[in-house]
Formats: C-alpha cells, sequence, structure tokens
C-alpha cells in the first residue's frame, strides 16, 4: 500500500510524516521546505509507505517543487491521500483540499494543530464536518504524536473514503465542464470533471497530461482556448483562477459556518504584536543582526572554543598515545604507522575538533527556524532583495547555504521565477558554509583572538553583501526585462519542541561528521601519500615530494596575494573536493599533529595581513565539488555550471589581492 501525504506549507506535514513512520525528515518552518518526495515505512501497518510530498497551496502549482505534488495525483501508483489541514488556518486550507475531494480518489483528512486552534477559540464539530465534506476526518497535534494511532487504525480504510463531493460551479461554467468531459482520455486518475476545471484555470501541468494522452489534440485545445475566452468575457477577468477560487471560497464559507465556532473572546494573537518589531523596518535588522552576533559569540567564543580544545587537546594527547602504544603491542611498524599518526590522525581530528562549535551553530539555526523567525527575515528583508533582482525567497535557500551549499542550490527550486531562481544558485557560492567553519576556526583563533565572533559575523556579512553584488550586475545584464514575484505565508510562532531541535541539529550536522569519516579520511591518506612521495622514491623530505611540485606551481600565482607557498596552494587544491580538507591538508602540509602546533606553523607563515585575504580568499572561491555536482543536477546547462565555477575564482582572486595589497601599503 503506498499512501500520499499531501498539504499546504506550514501545516506540520513533515512532523506528522516523522510520527506516522518513525523515521525523520529535516522540517523548516517556512513554504516549500520539502523540495522532494520522501518515502518512509508506516508504523505498525503491514507492507505500507508513506510519501511525503512538496507543500503545495493549490493543485495549479506555481514553482517547480509544487509541479511534483500535483504530477503525483495524476499518476495513479497511491492507494490513498492523508491531507493534512491547519485547523486554525481552515479557509485557506480547505482550498486544496476541495480541490482533492473533486479529483475523487481514496482521501483521509487530518485537522492538525488542534492546539494551536484551541488557543484561538476555535471548536470544530467534527461529526457536521464530516458530514459535510463526505470522507474521514481526524484531529491531531503532531508534534506531539496527538493522532497518530487514530491515523494508522484508519489506515487500512481509506480506500471506502473517496467520497461523492460535487461542487457547483454555475451555469456558465458547468457549461464548460460538460463541452470538455468527453474530449478527456478515458485512462485518466480520479473524476474526468476534475480535469476539466484544472485546464479551464489554466493548469499547464493538467493540460500538457490531457494533450499527451488526447486522441485529438488540435480539437481538444481549440475547444479549451474557446471557453476559456468565453468564461473570461463573462465574467470580466483575464484570471479564471481567481473565478474558481472564489466559487470554492463561498463553498468553504458555508461549510464552516455550520461546522466551526470561534470564541473571539478568548483569542489573542501575540503574532502581530511580536511582528510590529520583528518586522519594522529599523528595529527589524538591527535585532537580527544583534541575535547573529550572539549566536557567534556563543558558538565561537564562550562555548565552542573551549569545547573544541578539549576535544583537540585528546586527540593529540591520550588518542594519538593509545593509537601509538597499539601498534607498538601489536609490533606493526613502517608506512602504515606513519600513515596514520601523520596523516589520518593530523588530518580527520583537525577536523573532528571543531564539531561542537558546528554542531552549536547548526542549533541556533534550527532554533531560529522552528520558531518561525527565519521567514520573517526574508519577508523584512524582500525590498532590499528586490533592488538587487531578487526576492525574499532567494534568502531562504543563502541560509540554507549557512549549512550547505548543495542543499541550498536544491531549495531554490521553490522559487517561482526562473531569473530569480538562477540569480540565486549563481551567488549562493558566496554564503559561508559550515565546512568553511574549520578554516575560520583556525585562523581566527590564531590571528583575531580578541574579536573572534565580530570577525566570524564579519565574513558572513561579506559574502552576503558581494552576492548581493553579483546579483545586481547579473541581473542588470543578464535579465533587464523581467519582473520579481514575492509571496510568503507568515507561520505563527511556536516554541520549538527540545526533541525537534535535537533532531533538526544531528541531522544537518551530521553529513560533518560523516564527511570526517569517509571524504577526509580519504584525503588525509593521498595528501600524506603525497607527501611522502616524489621523483626519487619512496621516503623524500616533504619539500621534495610531489604534493610540493603541485603546490609549488599554484603557490606562484598566488604570491600577490600574500600566501604563495606550495603549502598553501595544496590545500586550496584539495578545498574543491571540500573545504574541511583545507585544515587537514594544512596539518599534514606543515608535518604538524594538533591544533596547537598548527597554530604556531601559521604564525610563522602567514602575517596579519595575508591571513585575511586568504580566509577572504576561502570564502569566495571555487565551490566545492558536491556544489558543482548539484548545480549542473538543478540548471541541466553546462555552461551555466562551469561559470558558476570560474567566476567565484576570479572575484576571489581581485577581492584578496587588493585587500592584502591595500593593507601592506597602509601598514
Amino acid at each position: 500500500m503506498e499512501i500520499g501525504l499531501i498539504g499546504n506549507p506550514n501545516t506540520g506535514k513533515t512532523s506528522l510524516f516523522n510520527s506516522l513512520t518513525g523515521s525523520y525528515e529535516y522540517v523548516g518552518n517556512w513554504s516549500g521546505v520539502t523540495v522532494e518526495k520522501k518515502i518512509g515505512k508506516l508504523l505498525s501497518v503491514k507492507n505500507a509507505t508513506l510519501i511525503d510530498l512538496p507543500g503545495i497551496y493549490s493543485t495549479n502549482p506555481i514553482s517547480k517543487d509544487e509541479s511534483i505534488s500535483t504530477n503525483y495525483l495524476i499518476n495513479g501508483t497511491y492507494d490513498g491521500l492523508i491531507n493534512i489541514v491547519d485547523s486554525s488556518q481552515l479557509s485557506r486550507n480547505l482550498q486544496l483540499t476541495l480541490s482533492i475531494l473533486e479529483l475523487g480518489v481514496p482521501i483521509m483528512i487530518v485537522l492538525n494543530m488542534m492546539d494551536v486552534a484551541k488557543k484561538r477559540g476555535i471548536n470544530i464539530d467534527l461529526q457536521k464536518f464530516e458530514k459535510m465534506i463526505g470522507v474521514k476526518i481526524i484531529k491531531s497535534i503532531a508534534r506531539k504524536d496527538y493522532g497518530v494511532n487514530d491515523i494508522l487504525n484508519n489506515i487500512n480504510l481509506i480506500d471506502n473514503s473517496k467520497g461523492t463531493f460535487n461542487l457547483y460551479y454555475g451555469k456558465e461554467i458547468e457549461l464548460s465542464i460538460n463541452k470538455l468531459m468527453p474530449l478527456l482520455p478515458t485512462s485518466l486518475v480520479g473524476h474526468r470533471k476534475w480535469y476539466a476545471i484544472q485546464c479551464l484555470e489554466g493548469n499547464s501541468i493538467i493540460i500538457n497530461h490531457i494533450l499527451r494522452n488526447c486522441s485529438n489534440k488540435i480539437v481538444f485545445y481549440d475547444i479549451l482556448t474557446m471557453q476559456q475566452k468565453e468564461l473570461k468575457n463573462y465574467y470580466k477577468t483575464n484570471n479564471l483562477k481567481t473565478i474558481f477560487m472564489k466559487i470554492r471560497s463561498n463553498h468553504i464559507d458555508k461549510i464552516l459556518s455550520s461546522c466551526v465556532t470561534i470564541n473571539k473572546s478568548i483569542y489573542l494573537s501575540y503574532t502581530k504584536y511580536i511582528d510590529t518589531i520583528i518586522l519594522n523596518n529599523y528595529l527589524g535588522p538591527f535585532l537580527f543582526l544583534t541575535i547573529m552576533l550572539l549566536v557567534f559569540k556563543i558558538t565561537f567564543e564562550w562555548v565552542g572554543s573551549p569545547l573544541s580544545n578539549i576535544i583537540d587537546s585528546y586527540i593529540r594527547g591520550d588518542f594519538s598515545t593509545i593509537i601509538e602504544n597499539l601498534f607498538q603491542m601489536l609490533r606493526v611498524e613502517g608506512w602504515v604507522v606513519d600513515s596514520v599518526l601523520n596523516g589520518i590522525i593530523p588530518g580527520v581530528g583537525g577536523v573532528i575538533s571543531f564539531v561542537p562549535q558546528v554542531f552549536l551553530l547548526f542549533f541556533f539555526i534550527s532554533l531560529l527556524e522552528d520558531s518561525g523567525y527565519m521567514v520573517r527575515i526574508a519577508v523584512l528583508f524582500d525590498r532590499l532583495m528586490q533592488y538587487f533582482g531578487l526576492n525574499g525567497k532567494s534568502l531562504i535557500p543563502m541560509i540554507i547555504g549557512f549549512g550547505c551549499n548543495a542543499p541550498a542550490v536544491m531549495a531554490t527550486r521553490t522559487i517561482e521565477n526562473t531569473k530569480e531562481r538562477l540569480l540565486t544558485i549563481l551567488v549562493l557560492p558566496f554564503m559561508s558554509c559550515s565546512a568553511r567553519l574549520t578554516v575560520y576556526a583556525m585562523f581566527v583563533s590564531v590571528f583575531f583572538t580578541k574579536n573572534q565572533a565580530v570577525i566570524f559575523l564579519s565574513l558572513y556579512i561579506i559574502g552576503i553583501v558581494l552576492a548581493l553584488v553579483i546579483a545586481k550586475t547579473f541581473s542588470n545584464i543578464l535579465f533587464q526585462n523581467e519582473n520579481t514575484i514575492f509571496w510568503f505565508e507568515l507561520p505563527p510562532y511556536r516554541i520549538p519542541h527540545v526533541k525537534t531541535l535535537i533532531r533538526t541539529t544531528w541531522e544537518k550536522g551530521k553529513g560533518f561528521i560523516e564527511k570526517a569519516g569517509t571524504t577526509i579520511f580519504l584525503g588525509s591518506l593521498l595528501i600524506w601519500f603525497s607527501g611522502v612521495y616524489g621523483p626519487s622514491g619512496y621516503g623524500v623530505p616533504i619539500e621534495n615530494s610531489y604534493i610540493a611540485l603541485i603546490g609549488s606551481k599554484i603557490g606562484d600565482m598566488l604570491s600577490p596575494l600574500g600566501f604563495g607557498t606550495w603549502q598553501a596552494g595544496v590545500a586550496l587544491l584539495t578545498g574543491f573536493v571540500a573545504k574541511e580538507i583545507i585544515v587537514s591538508t594544512m596539518n599534514i602540509v606543515f608535518q604538524t599533529n594538533n591544533t596547537l602546533q598548527l597554530s604556531e606553523v601559521l604564525n610563522q607563515n602567514f602575517t596579519f595581513s595575508s591571513a585575511i585575504s586568504f580566509l577572504i580568499f576561502v570564502l569566495l572561491y571555487v565551490p566545492c565539488l558536491a556544489t558543482i555536482a548539484t548545480i549542473i543536477k538543478e540548471t541541466k546547462s553546462l555552461t551555466i555550471t562551469v561559470f558558476s565555477a570560474i567566476y567565484p575564482l576570479i572575484i576571489a582572486y581581485i577581492i584578496s589581492f587588493l585587500i592584502y595589497q591595500t593593507l601592506v601599503f597602509f601598514s
């Protein structure tokens, strides 16, 4: 059995998915966070899977991720649907519900967020509601697992819940529907009337689906065009979609007036009072920067750094001693011991020591997301983003990019406008991902001990500012005649659950640990081998190794930037695979066994000016291999992908050159 989970964004859909399957998927508090369908096994239901579909407001999609849900509805591979509805926002949510009911497929409706509805004084007569809708309805609070057992117990009955819903749209529209229905293919999933309605609304997904399966495409398209024209003339509008929405809204009002009552005396929207501060044009940005500075203070100074030092001390002390003694006990000698003690442990350990800082940053980002704050930042900065050729929705992938640029590129699917989506993809590599944190933490702890949080925040701001400037430039050159569109739903503020925060933080941070155990492990081993082999064979001094020969060529080109050593050249080269490897590489090529030794070596090989130049270069130069792969997958363009890799390198070189030469000139 296959069940699809469908509903509006911000209805707790993914939380319900987690509760029903016992698995976990990323939860964020904004529209379109689930950009692909997720699959899980339903608990206590044999051979049953649940598909978590992207959140949609309508079966007439306006973005790439929404089209996934519409295509799923018409593919016929599922046995039924669970439509999750926000009980506190019934008027808006039921637009989608009525459309799905018109399709006539097996369905169960889940009224989620009953606790929020209760706080707002909303009371729902479930029996009346079920009678008017015609299908099974279950109340739930997904975040607290309330109602989950009821849903699972009724899953097997979902096939009997097709319902007989049939909304009358008025004489003119019904005549148009009746003219289209005989022309529709007989193999369609669900009621033919629904397909006729979707075609009249201008649903391109459905129209193309009909044309692919229609026996007489020309006749169907001509009649559809004629009927749309007649209805537009009758209703005196160019947008028939609004007419259908208005008719559904009138029917929704009738339903709600019959089975929903609101006790306004206990309804208090604290959200609007908080928003007067959060969304204030002057206080809002100041508050955001203050919050982010506090986050960086906790992450990189007050808590993160001491924890990182403890881990580093253990790796370079007790752990290294234990491994060395183990080799002696097993009488293992030679290159195996050397590769582990001088390659793997310095390489992987140099990255692992920064795990506390990475997880702390992810925790605070998850906290801000789940509370409903992050989406308001997108709204707050929308006007600024519009000036640079983007809109508020572009800010969401940019924020995700602070974790990892690859999923951030995928998150651009929620951006409807093609221009804005492409612009966002092109500037996302300037968002300082978590992989770069290891490099920042290393250099900042050496050269900027008194102002670590300020330097970290400055690097993030530099990346954002430069991304906006580049977006503005590209917008003026490549997309002069395109307009931006912005629409966002503001969810209510919520107190994040500790369990959700822990799971979200772990999901975001585990990739960092996985990289340490795979990519960085193999990379450290390869770098070590390259450092002990040279033209004259094995065991050469590292200065005469293959890695030094490669690095020296790159180092010569980097000399004007202040860090023209072969070690820096090799570190930046390996950073293309994964930015975390930069620190691992430095530990190996500088032949240091721990962070303390590496700090001393960096002090000898970098000046204050060259350290700043190096940090800026790491912030801006080529995206990692995973991001490049994601860009080519999302854009399906080799030209755009190559461009997205080359132009940041050029910009990084120019800006680092100007910064270094300016600092040297005035020093």
